[in-house]
């Protein structure tokens, strides 16, 4: 599994990517949105993890771009005081179950992760 981390609080996204790779778990990561797009262009990833308030863009605005380079790419979005607006439109764009609340732990969003791989036939 390759998973593309983003989030503007750097030390955060960082340290979960170094987290997720010491479980096996393929994870880069960016903090603004320019470099996920450019990562996204150059690299095949299975899921993006998105913060939903970034600088310049908004989490949801940011899937649109990415999906127009990885149609297949899933996503899973991350809020620390996300609205209920920002709610409802995640939870329909990612569904429900996908739309985390921060602190998130790490076991449930492995536990995430592998929910949308089983959904697309890559894990059993």
């Amino acid at each position: 599994m390759r998973v593309l981390l983003v989030d503007d609080e750097e030390e955060l996204v960082s340290t979960l990517a170094e987290r997720l790779n010491m479980r096996g778990i393929e994870a880069d990561w960016a903090a603004r949105v320019e470099d996920a797009i450019s990562l996204v262009g150059k690299t095949s990833y299975d899921i993006a993890v998105l913060d939903i308030k970034l600088p310049k863009m908004s989490g949801l605005q940011l899937k649109k771009k990415l999906e127009d380079l990885r149609p297949k790419m899933k996503f899973i979005f991350m809020t620390g005081h996300g609205s209920e607006a920002d709610f409802r439109t995640g939870a329909a764009e990612a569904g429900e179950a996908f739309y985390l609340v921060k602190p998130v732990g790490i076991e449930i969003l492995v536990e995430k992760m592998q929910e949308v791989m089983q959904s697309e036939g890559k894990l059993s």
